[in-house]
């Protein structure tokens, strides 16, 4: 008996695909998810589905916090005489002091739901927090991690999941603070969880990796050790890693090393394009292109790197060395695919004072230029094939509707360029599908209104602890 025709198809006028923008492409994916496909000047069959309006790739959201999302806005006062990213970490220390598996599933599955409702169709995981409150391990050492992976699943959104070995609290292996005892691993133990982690996240389709949380949290033994043991886990699998993100951060390690961070790493482990490094945003000429040379995405935050007042990373500069890079929300004030591109490219411009600077030598509109710079780098960074609309890689796009006032009239490279620099961001957003099967419809996801319920419960018992 032949087997069932299992293919599916969507028709779309207008399609972002890698080389740029193309008219009436029809896509085609097959049971497992993935694109078949991609023909653009095709005539569809009357009964193929209709996409209301361009159809973008999904867009990788490289780095996330999500337990961080729940004190969003709770930071944004005056707590000091001068308010830096240290004077918020110590809050945000307090209140991941408090969570639980149950609250850290809640909150990520309200947050997952966000991403797919914003234009992102997989997460990048950075995360940390993986004991119970005290600092002792759970007896299912896993607990956390499993919560994340479930809120992933449930959310339908794809997941690289990235356990962060943390193991000091400075240059010189200083010993961890209190508030960081939910946060610290051995190097064995992280090794154990990777592999118990890694048939789990291959069942669920999702991918493992590592996050050595930063140069001054890993001692340099450590992060040798633990690179050794991913290796014989996972070769290919990919590795984030926090870093230069702040001016006393590359102080402290010229004091330790007498070598700027980005450059120290470049010199001590075998960074290539497995290695996302998050924020960079501090490096000099030599260090912007040595790391662009090596192939390593830059993770560029630029919401939570302005929540935090980092600074801005030089784009120009990476781009001219030839660096790939991704986006992300890290912190989650801001939870939105198209604002982290405003976001980039105004920073851009002012530090700059030009216009346009997001636009490249192929593509003259500068959300264009964006949305393909960033889906390429998030999904080297994810390590999983969703690198835009091509053959071979996974059914993820987003569809935008046509009928939105802000995009009416307008060709498509007009409507992408209003979605991102003169809508509400989301507004414009109809739906979005992850491995081919739909996850936002007429802008909503099917589970929003009670995860949203569960998250503000989740958040409402964290506020009224001690």
């Amino acid at each position: 008996m032949p087997l069932p025709d299992t293919r599916q198809s969507l028709f779309a006028a207008d399609a972002l695909l890698p080389a740029g923008w193309a008219r009436n492409v029809l896509l085609e994916w097959n049971a497992a998810g993935q694109l078949t496909a991609v023909t653009p000047d095709s005539q569809p069959a009357g009964d193929t589905p209709r996409a209301a309006g361009p159809v973008l790739p999904g867009m990788p959201n490289l780095h996330s916090h999500a337990f961080q999302r729940a004190f969003g806005g709770l930071t944004e006062f005056r707590g000091a005489a001068q308010d830096s990213f240290w004077s918020w970490r110590t809050l945000m220390y307090r209140f991941a002091a408090k969570i639980s598996p149950e609250q850290l599933e809640a909150i990520a599955t309200w947050l997952y739901i966000e991403m797919l409702e914003a234009g992102y169709t997989s997460v990048c995981e950075f995360h940390y927090l993986h004991h119970d409150a005290d600092g002792t391990p759970y007896a299912d050492d896993a607990t956390l991690a499993l919560a994340l992976l479930r809120a992933a699943r449930r959310a339908g959104i794809g997941i690289t999941l990235l356990p962060v070995l943390y193991q000091s609290s400075g240059f010189g292996a200083l010993p961890p603070g209190e508030g960081q005892r939910r946060f610290i691993r051995s190097t064995d133990s992280m090794l154990r969880l990777l592999e118990r982690l890694h048939p789990l996240c291959k069942a669920q389709g999702a991918r493992l990796g590592l996050a050595p949380h930063s140069l001054r949290a890993v001692p340099p033994e450590g992060l040798r050790d633990a690179l050794a043991g991913l290796d014989a886990i996972d070769a290919s699998a990919p590795i984030h890693i926090h870093i230069a993100e702040q001016t006393a951060e590359v102080d402290a390690c010229l004091a330790w090393s007498g070598q700027r961070p980005v450059a120290w790493l470049l010199d001590h482990a075998a960074v290539d394009g497995r290695w996302c490094l998050v924020h960079a945003t501090h490096m000099d000429a030599d260090e912007y292109r040595r790391a662009a040379a090596s192939g390593a995405i830059a993770g560029l935050c630029p919401t939570t790197e302005a929540n935090l007042g980092d600074g801005i990373f030089d784009f120009n500069a990476w781009r001219a060395a030839g660096g790939r890079w991704g986006i992300g929300s890290d912190s989650h004030a801001c939870v939105n695919a198209a604002e982290e591109l405003l976001m980039l490219e105004y920073g851009q411009r002012l530090v700059t004072r030009q216009r346009n600077v997001g636009a490249d030598a192929a593509h003259r509109e500068v959300a264009t230029a964006l949305m393909l710079g960033a889906v390429e780098g998030g999904a080297r960074a994810a390590g999983r094939t969703i690198a835009g609309l091509a053959a071979g890689q996974q059914a993820d796009f987003v569809v935008l509707d046509a009928a939105h006032l802000a995009l009416q009239g307008l060709a498509a490279p007009e409507m992408l360029s209003s979605h991102v620099f003169a809508s509400h961001r989301t507004s414009a957003i109809d739906g979005a599908w992850v491995a081919g099967q739909p996850r936002i419809a007429a802008a909503r996801h099917a589970l929003h209104d009670e995860a949203a319920a569960a998250f503000v419960a989740a958040r409402s018992q964290l506020l009224s602890k001690d």
